[in-house]
């Protein structure tokens, strides 16, 4: 039996996971997770989780690692108390050469002893706070995937990965952007202060209304599009790398972690 997201939204968060693992809840996961901190997926052979975590390290606003797995372990022990890596995520993409392969909602047929998975932050986390201030998030109350795309920023390289940041988008009121700048700062797990806002030609973005990722979301009269570095940077990075194999999350559909969202490290505390 399927969840809608406002059936969803209204349960708990191991009620969430566990709708998500079942197969039940295959969409954005937005708005949902209040109070937890939400991760973007990356999944690889241990031959290359060195120079992917140093890629990381290099590019923390885009990749703000929280997690890593043991090599062949699906389960993220640090990230909850049950969560199992090749299931708990709404939607998962496949590399196989640094080309899309195909989706899934479930990757347990094609995991291998040898894959290490990283949970990165996601800026899915500080929206709860956003929303507690007043401040509208259109793709939240629509029920949509935020809008997302490629800037002309570049990451710095690591080995096989390199690329441009990924940037999100939410269209803020004029006088809320200093607010949703400072908000948003607390949080330096899910991305953290935005890298921009204003003018999006400024950093490579010609229309605004054509998102490469996610859905169009409008910037009204009044309002300013800001945008922060997106954990689908990553996968950028993949597919310039060429992995005989990769697996990351479908952008938006996010895990959700038992981590507190205003972690500055993640901490599990289990009673």
């Amino acid at each position: 039996m399927s969840a809608t997201y406002q059936q969803l939204k209204s349960r708990t968060l191991p009620e969430q996971r566990a709708a998500i693992r079942a197969g039940e809840y295959c969409s954005h996961t937005a708005g949902l997770g209040q109070g937890y901190l939400q991760a973007n997926l990356a999944i690889m052979p241990e031959a290359y989780a060195l120079d992917f975590m140093r890629f990381c390290q290099r590019n923390p606003k885009p990749c703000p690692l929280t997690g890593v797995s043991d090599t062949g372990n699906p389960m993220m022990a640090t990230m909850g108390r049950d969560i199992d890596i090749r299931t708990d995520v709404p939607a998962y993409n496949i590399y196989r050469d640094g080309k899309l392969a195909g989706s899934a909602h479930d990757i347990r047929d094609i995991w291998q002893d040898d894959l290490v998975a990283f949970a990165l932050g996601c800026s899915f986390t500080f929206e709860h706070a956003i929303l507690r201030a007043g401040i509208p998030v259109w793709h939240i109350e629509n029920d949509t995937t935020v809008p997302m795309f490629r800037s002309n920023i570049d990451t710095v390289p690591a080995g096989p990965f390199r690329g441009k940041m990924v940037v999100s988008m939410r269209a803020v009121p004029e006088d809320r952007v200093d607010a949703v700048v400072e908000i948003s700062r607390r949080f330096p797990l899910a991305h953290g202060a935005p890298v921009y806002w204003g003018d999006p030609a400024k950093i490579g973005i010609a229309d605004v209304a054509n998102p490469e990722w996610g859905d169009p979301a409008p910037v009204h009269p009044g309002e300013v599009p800001v945008f922060w570095a997106c954990g689908v940077t990553p996968q950028v990075a993949l597919e310039a790398a060429r992995l005989p194999l990769c697996i990351t999350h479908k952008p938006g559909h996010m895990l959700i972690t038992d981590v507190a969202e205003d972690a500055e490290i993640p901490v599990l505390t289990f009673t």
